[in-house]
């Protein structure tokens, strides 16, 4: 059993392993929801136009928000020279620019205490021998994955301050939220995993293959949310009249591979798809394993997960018809974590069992 522990992650201790297990197991479920947290407040400071309120990146001096009126004119002149300012908010006042700067410097504080929260207590316990030092690398792994989310936000509120630009670049706003989800989903696997034997069972390929698709999802999400496909086709189940809009509206941005990212119509399309294909998958595997292993805890999973994505593709149809208010598009973009954090989940587990 000491031998098991170890290879899991924390270390066997004959006093008491079971509270050093679950102390780091705690501990990265609270990161993981301060990553929800991050997604939820990233995702209002989006909804609200406030992520290109602050234009410098500075991840250490900007930990201190304006203190002075005129520290906050300074800020405010800065934010006036960009685009985004010109085209679109031209004549806002110092209190409504100081509305949107507070979304967007909360969100890059958020960021700066998951890094305390994470660095401090993976030097406690690795000193402590709680954790090994295999176990300790790969939250290190994690750890570096988190320092690259930074960089590439700033990539992404930097291509929303170049000329023309009124907000960032979709696939930069994609990327961002597909590495949030990767850290997320780390987080879990590793947590889930913790302190559980190995059963040397075959690999499932179906929680793979649904985790896959939410991960898809979420992506093409991003890129919904991106290039505000959203606030078009505000109907369901039917796009401007038709199930399935026609390739003239599809593909009529030239060339052709650009649809993908750049035409509202294909990005909301290609979204309302996957959800479908992942409602049916989750519902056969469900079904599945209901009617062949109906007393397990894998069954009971995969019925959770079925009645998660049927929730979100509700609250997504929801969102879309009330042409995106804030409390929908808020719910339903964390309430995806909630269904990759459920497929990831279900993966590692039934990986153990």
């Amino acid at each position: 059993m000491a031998v098991a522990a170890v290879a899991n992650g924390v270390r066997a201790d004959p006093i008491r392993p079971a509270s050093q297990s679950t102390a780091v197991r705690t501990w990265l479920y609270v990161l993981a929801a301060l990553v929800v947290a991050m997604v939820a407040v990233g995702g209002a400071t989006r909804l609200t136009g406030s992520g290109l309120s602050i234009t410098e990146w500075r991840p250490v001096t900007g930990a201190l928000p304006p203190l002075s009126e005129q520290a906050w004119l300074a800020e405010f002149e800065k934010y006036r020279q960009i685009p985004q300012y010109e085209l679109l908010n031209k004549g806002m006042t110092l209190s409504e620019f100081k509305f949107i700067y507070g979304w967007e410097w909360s969100h890059r504080q958020l960021g700066r205490l998951m890094g305390l929260v994470f660095f401090l207590p993976l030097v406690w316990f690795w000193v402590r021998g709680a954790i090994n030092h295999r176990l300790a690398l790969t939250l290190l792994g994690i750890g570096a994955l988190g320092g690259l989310q930074g960089a590439i936000g700033w990539i992404m509120v930097a291509s929303g301050l170049q000329p023309g630009m009124t907000a960032v670049a979709p696939i930069k706003l994609t990327l961002h939220l597909t590495t949030a989800s990767v850290i997320y989903a780390c987080l879990l696997w590793v947590a889930a995993g913790l302190g559980r034997e190995k059963a040397g069972g075959a690999p499932r390929v179906a929680p793979a293959m649904l985790l896959g698709l939410v991960f898809l999802q979420i992506a093409l999400g991003g890129l919904v949310a991106g290039s505000k496909a959203g606030y078009t086709y505000n109907t369901w189940p039917l796009m401007d009249g038709a199930l399935v809009p026609p390739a003239s509206a599809l593909f009529v941005v030239k060339p052709w591979i650009e649809n993908f990212v750049d035409n509202v119509a294909l990005v909301q399309f290609n979204h309302r798809l996957v959800a479908y294909a992942i409602v049916a998958f989750t519902l056969w595997h469900a079904l599945s394993l209901k009617t062949s292993r109906p007393a397990t805890k894998a069954s009971r999973r995969a019925t959770a997960l079925a009645g998660l994505t049927l929730f979100q593709m509700g609250l997504g149809i929801v969102t879309l018809v009330l042409v995106v208010p804030l409390w929908a598009g808020l719910a339903h973009q964390v309430f995806a974590m909630a269904v990759l954090g459920m497929a990831v989940v279900h993966l590692r587990l039934s990986l153990l069992e």
